[in-house]
């Protein structure tokens, strides 16, 4: 890693970090990162090559200063390797996530009656003493401004636009950072751990595509510095001015709509709903909106066919799948976010399938890289990045066990809560690895399955509010979550080098450097103008959901009588006590074996036609908003195959390579002149989303 590269990685690091919360809670506008293919760092690609590095290769060849190089692809590479990692702090998946979960359950303690607990004496107990303090923000501080102007917003200096940085209540916020950063510095080390375990059975063993990976190689430059031969491709050309054109365009008409006419891309054919009740019944009615995203229609395109029909027909499927349910009388999604449902053991299973299939395919690697790793021995097939990197895992999980029984989780719990964890954030790795779904948020949360197989009588209020906490920082909002960023991440350091070492000490700076930017900046911009409410979903189903999940189970608990029993439960006595949920165990047991038989059939036959990813496809936000765009994308590849054979598939992909770059770079282009629309204006400007919001 080259000195330069490190530089610009940093630089760049800090300009998310800073940057990224005010453009998405403030702007309110295109993400700034958003998705595990970030715009800013993706669109700012198409720039660099084209315009940045034929003015170095002119100032080198004048100069001959090293410093300006033209930016070869393997220094490019580095770039991307350092910068993905912490693309998971600035916004969604931690600081959209964090501030709102630790502070505002303070005040919906004082607004919702449910949330005070009667006592025996008849005083009420506030449901916010149930967790623990480092869980929470500190309230009281500087007078309860800690809170009042977290939720409103702090009065600002007389003749002032913004707060001053020393007016924000920092120590408000010392206990509970120091806690969540360190489990989620132990969390991400784990996984770290785990994509160098993983990178050699992926990438060489199995040969998975890296989607993600392959289209920024596919730009990237020579060792000179020279251009990609992409760019001299009259296909790549036609369709990246064609999508950044519509994009353009489409962002005008908001603010001249009398004069510009906008390219649709929704279409509504819910008159054909009629035709598919069941369907319908399955909560399917968003099905009969095609939206097309063009980036994801290209990423469709480069996959294998199978892989791109499972992540299209996956939510069709389930949504028929849980009509069905409903006409003979089952109740798929009866209950809460935790609650062990139907729909809940069809996403479960799919995951835990997924997981046990990647095990079994690479079994004789893990089991090898386990061995090395413990010192039986060592093997040449497994390599020391993989060995080193399991070593590493199972240092930072034991760290993460040891901080969740700190606050109060058995250790039995916590073993089986942390694996569940590990699970399912490595089945989200290798899904951006096998299939580029560069969107990823399936609604899978760990604590339900322990929950449904105990019974919810084997969980005590605190326990439950624990897990229910802790799920909802790590799984709640996966679209920005750390380990398919780390997984390409890796992937790209192969292509740079595979100079490992000084990769992780490198990455280490920069999750350091992109905490002590974006935390502060998070924080000051929640309260410089308060909360940001429309974003209903970290406002209200963040800070509620887990406390009023706990509550409706402590309320059937106490309609019960068993409330006192279920509070001394712990250790191996929940075992004793399990009442297993047969409806979820069934589901779950459908989807897994759903997965084992289309897992076994795709080794089996070539010609299989659907991906086992269509089991982690199941309906959820993401995958109604993309599947009609990996649906096209895959008919795309069918009928170029079929009618023009190998190489006229790849005439296509440049084609393919100019829609994503279209997207990207307008995306950019939309992100920075709203910025300047909000410094000339003092206005947040009108949305426009290049892809889903």
């Amino acid at each position: 890693m080259t000195l330069r590269a490190f530089i610009v990685g940093l630089l760049t690091i800090i300009f998310i970090g800073a940057f990224c919360f005010f453009n998405d809670a403030v702007l309110y506008q295109n993400l700034l990162i958003g998705f595990h293919m970030p715009m800013s760092l993706f669109g700012m690609l198409i720039p660099l090559v084209i315009l940045v590095n034929p003015c170095l290769v002119l100032l080198y060849k004048h100069t001959r200063i090293r410093l300006f190089r033209p930016f070869s692809g393997k220094e490019l590479c580095l770039i991307f390797a350092l910068v993905l990692p912490t693309c998971a702090i600035p916004y969604c998946s931690f600081m959209r996530l964090l501030p709102r979960a630790a502070m505002l359950p303070h005040h919906y303690v004082k607004t919702t009656p449910s949330w005070k607990l009667k006592q025996e004496d008849g005083s009420y107990l506030p449901v916010t003493e149930l967790i623990p303090k480092a869980m929470l923000a500190d309230p009281d501080v500087a007078d309860g401004e800690a809170l009042n102007g977290f939720v409103q917003g702090l009065a600002k200096p007389e003749g002032a636009n913004h707060v001053r940085f020393r007016d924000i209540p920092w120590s408000a916020w010392r206990q509970t950072l120091i806690f969540w950063i360190l489990l989620f510095g132990l969390l991400w080390l784990a996984l770290t751990g785990l994509a160098f375990v993983c990178h050699r059975q992926w990438s060489q063993n199995e040969h998975l595509p890296y989607p993600v990976v392959q289209f920024a190689q596919s730009l990237f430059p020579d060792e000179k510095g020279s251009l990609n031969s992409i760019f001299k491709n009259k296909l790549f050309w036609i369709s990246f001015v064609i999508i950044f054109v519509i994009h353009i365009n489409n962002t005008l008409h908001q603010y001249h709509s009398d004069i510009l006419i906008p390219v649709q891309r929704v279409f509504n054919f819910t008159p054909f709903r009629v035709l598919f009740p069941t369907m319908l019944r399955g909560g399917g009615w968003a099905m009969f909106w095609i939206r097309l995203y063009f980036s994801f229609i290209a990423i469709a395109y480069l996959l294998p066919s199978d892989v791109s029909f499972g992540v299209g027909l996956g939510p069709f499927v389930a949504y028929y799948i849980m009509g069905v349910m409903i006409k003979f009388g089952l109740s798929p999604y009866a209950g809460g976010a935790y609650s062990p449902k139907i729909h809940s053991g069809m996403i479960l299973g799919g995951y835990i399938g997924f997981f046990a299939t990647m095990m079994y395919t690479g079994r004789h690697y893990y089991w090898s890289v386990l061995k090395s790793s413990l010192g039986f021995g060592v093997h040449q097939e497994t390599g020391s990045l993989a060995v080193w990197g399991m070593r590493l895992f199972f240092l930072a999980a034991i760290g993460l066990i040891i901080s969740m029984c700190a606050i109060g989780l058995d250790w039995q719990l916590t073993v089986l809560f942390a694996i569940l964890i590990f699970i399912c954030y490595l089945v989200l790795g290798r899904i951006i690895a096998e299939t580029g779904m560069f969107y990823l948020s399936p609604g899978v949360y760990p604590c339900v399955i322990l929950i449904a197989l105990m019974g919810e009588q084997s969980f005590g209020p605190v326990t439950l509010v624990i897990m229910f906490i802790l799920t909802t920082l790590l799984f709640s909002d996966t679209r920005e979550t750390y380990m398919p960023y780390i997984v390409n991440a890796v992937k790209f350091v192969d292509l740079g080098g595979r100079d490992y070492r000084r990769y992780s000490k490198a990455l280490l700076v920069a999750m350091c450097v992109s905490l002590l930017v974006a935390v502060p900046a998070g924080i000051y911009f929640s309260y410089d103008g308060g909360t940001n409410w429309r974003d209903g979903f970290a406002t209200s189903s963040v800070p509620r959901g887990s406390i009023n999940s706990m509550l409706s189970i402590r309320t059937s608990l106490q309609a019960q009588g068993i409330l006192e029993q279920a509070e001394s439960v712990s250790g191996f006595a929940r075992f004793a006590n399990m009442k297993p949920n047969k409806q979820f165990l069934i589901t779950f047991g459908i989807a897994f074996l759903g997965v084992l038989l289309f897992s076994a059939g795709r080794l089996r036959y070539s010609s299989w036609p659907i991906h086992p990813i269509l089991f982690c496809a199941w309906p959820n936000y993401a995958a109604y908003m993309t599947c009609w765009s990996f649906v096209i994308g895959g008919i795309i590849k069918v009928l170029v195959t079929r009618f023009g054979g190998s190489k006229s598939y790849q005439r296509i992909k440049p084609l393919m390579f100019g829609m994503i770059a279209g997207d990207m770079l307008a995306g950019l282009v939309i992100i920075a002149s709203g910025f300047i629309y909000y410094l000339v204006t003092n206005e947040s400007p009108k949305p426009y989303y290049v892809l889903p919001p």
